[in-house]
């Protein structure tokens, strides 16, 4: 027996062992096929720019490719983005970019960034050639400031203006029987106008009239500038329906040629010194990204860089497209205890979420300031919620383009009595030990006492936003007021009411805290700091595989379920919020 005992726990300790060294060997060999893929730039390269992919804040990996090392690894973030074109521009291999220009799905500013990187690069001395076959306005927007801006011969260029539309679903409730119960503050707050209203209300459409023309004067003034037409020149075409065809485009000066895609390599061929079958080395923004790190500053001093994207919510929530409160007084006290980092760059682009979360990561940058100084630089967003967390930094940058302020809140409970008993049959009843537990159940209409205890929450909070804007902007309570309202405002116009200090980007925000922190020389510690791969293969496994998946299946109907799904997530919570995402055609 003693020899069986020994026996078998020579094999157990055997059996441990090799599985020991088993998940060692499996431990290298995942390493290796995690570990990026270096790429090499060949000289004589041409830099290719899309204007159909789309840029986060921050870089964006794709598990799958990156463990089966299939095509490109990952997306840049829109930083990223700046510094890799800052890269090429004295980069010898790099001697131009070749902007492909057809659809665009950013947003305005995240253009506006874009843009004018692209613009310094020009400025280089490097050439930009941009070429599309059909064009929609943002496409073309970017491919305007091209030394050569051809399109397809039998395609075209959308330049017809810009137009915002809403849809309301007031009629649909009406017929489902869902009756939505709603209380806000600021005679602008029209997020919950579709749910109220069947058209657009007289404010609404003077605030949508006021900022749509503002980003329509930006895009103007910035074509202008590259074609050299002046703005009124090219409001009269769009006006008067001239740009119709190809050959329109051509006729009136906004594109130098109509050419074929061969007919472009062939002439970027030539600008290279090429010719027959020599092929052009392009080289993608994705590959370019991973073939050498890219140094910002390697000063002694850091600066953090925090990025937050997204609907504004509470709970710990990592996802990277979400600023959940939790997670971020994680990151934002790391970044106020650390003593070596000497300012905080704070990049907001959100249309708001949560008026809770909200006032919660407020309080936890408000804190941050007290230490060191906190920079806010704005994106496509930084509204309602969005501008809450903003308020209180040292300085304020935002595009001209960026859509910001709507100083409002509201909150909305959906009674659903009559939509379960008329349309499905069921009915509710129960017991409740105090008169008010079971508000805002859904179940049934609220009383007036309830109503009253809910636009009093919705005035209270009003009130805690506009003071927070007060003190942090160091404006009157009567100026707050005259311009909160939950009016949305474009950067040029919060730049003139005093919601934003300067018009500028991500490197003028982290160039403004290096100089209020006092530093000539640092470095750039940027949060949230990036998963490892197997961490995002994991969570891609774990479901945003299946969002990706959903969205390409959609199409343009992404935008109808996620403003439905949205709406169902803000019933009952008190919501500063932006009316509604701008979806300009």
């Amino acid at each position: 027996m003693r020899s069986f005992f020994k026996t078998f726990l020579a094999i157990l300790l055997a059996f441990v062992v090799l599985i020991f060294i088993g998940i060692i060997i499996l431990s290298v060999m995942i390493g290796k096929a995690l570990a990026p893929e270096q790429m090499t730039i060949d000289a004589n390269s041409v830099l290719v720019i899309e204007t159909s992919q789309p840029y986060n804040e921050v870089k964006s990996v794709d598990p799958v490719s990156a463990v089966l090392r299939r095509g490109p690894q990952s997306t840049p973030g829109l930083f990223d983005v700046v510094r890799l074109l800052e890269n090429a521009a004295t980069d010898d291999n790099i001697k131009g970019i070749y902007l492909k220009a057809d659809n665009n799905v950013n947003g305005f500013a995240t253009n506006e960034e874009i843009r004018n990187a692209l613009l310094k690069f020009k400025h280089s001395g490097k050439f930009i050639y941009s070429y599309g076959e059909a064009m929609s306005q943002q496409g073309y927007y970017m491919a305007s400031l091209g030394d050569k801006v051809y399109v397809h011969p039998k395609g075209g260029i959308d330049f017809g203006g810009f137009y915002s539309q809403l849809m309301f679903l007031k009629g649909t409730l009406e017929k489902l029987e869902i009756q939505p119960q709603i209380f806000y503050d600021g005679r602008f707050k029209s997020a919950t106008e579709p749910l109220r209203e069947t058209q657009m209300t007289v404010a609404n459409r003077i605030q949508t009239t006021a900022y749509l023309g503002e980003l329509y004067s930006n895009f103007l003034q910035r074509i202008g500038e590259s074609r050299k037409i002046d703005t009124a020149t090219l409001h009269g075409y769009a006006n008067e329906g001239l740009i119709q065809s190809a050959e329109d485009a051509a006729k009136y000066k906004l594109v130098d040629g109509l050419r074929y895609d061969d007919q472009v390599m062939d002439e970027i061929k030539r600008k290279l010194g090429l010719s027959g079958d020599d092929k052009v080395n392009f080289v993608s923004l994705k590959d370019y990204d991973n073939a050498r790190p890219i140094v910002y500053k390697d000063g002694e001093s850091k600066i953090a860089l925090i990025y937050a994207q997204g609907d504004i919510k509470g709970g710990d929530d990592d996802n990277e497209t979400t600023i959940s409160s939790g997670n971020f007084i994680k990151l934002i006290r790391k970044a106020r205890q650390d003593n070596s980092i000497k300012a905080i760059v704070f990049r907001v682009n959100s249309p708001g979420g949560s008026a809770l979360a909200s006032e919660t990561i407020w309080r936890e940058l408000e804190l941050a300031k007290k230490s060191k100084p906190v920079v806010v630089s704005m994106g496509d967003y930084a509204a309602s919620g969005g501008y809450y967390i903003s308020c209180m930094a040292d300085s304020i940058f935002a595009q001209p383009n960026t859509l910001t302020g709507s100083i409002g809140v509201f909150g909305m409970v959906f009674n659903m009595e009559n939509f379960f008993k008329n349309k499905l049959g069921i009915t509710f009843d129960g017991v409740k030990t105090a008169q008010y537990a079971d508000l805002g159940t859904g179940s049934r209409p609220m009383n007036e006492v309830e109503k009253r205890f809910m636009q009093g929450s919705v005035d209270s909070i009003y009130s805690t936003f506009k003071s927070r804007v007060v003190v942090g902007r160091k404006l009157s309570g009567a100026v707050v007021d005259s311009i909160a309202q939950g009016r949305v405002w474009s950067g040029i116009q919060a730049k003139q009411l005093g919601l934003v200090d300067r018009i500028g980007g991500i490197e003028d925000a982290i160039a403004c805290a290096a100089k209020l922190a006092k530093v000539s020389s640092y470095r750039l510690r940027e949060y949230p700091e990036p998963k490892s791969t197997m961490e995002k293969l994991m969570k891609s496994l774990g479901g945003e595989a299946d969002a990706n998946a959903l969205k390409s299946e959609l199409g343009v109907n992404y935008n109808l379920y996620m403003q439905v799904k949205r709406i169902q997530s803000m019933n009952g919570e008190i919501q500063a919020r932006m009316p509604y995402d701008l979806d300009v055609k």
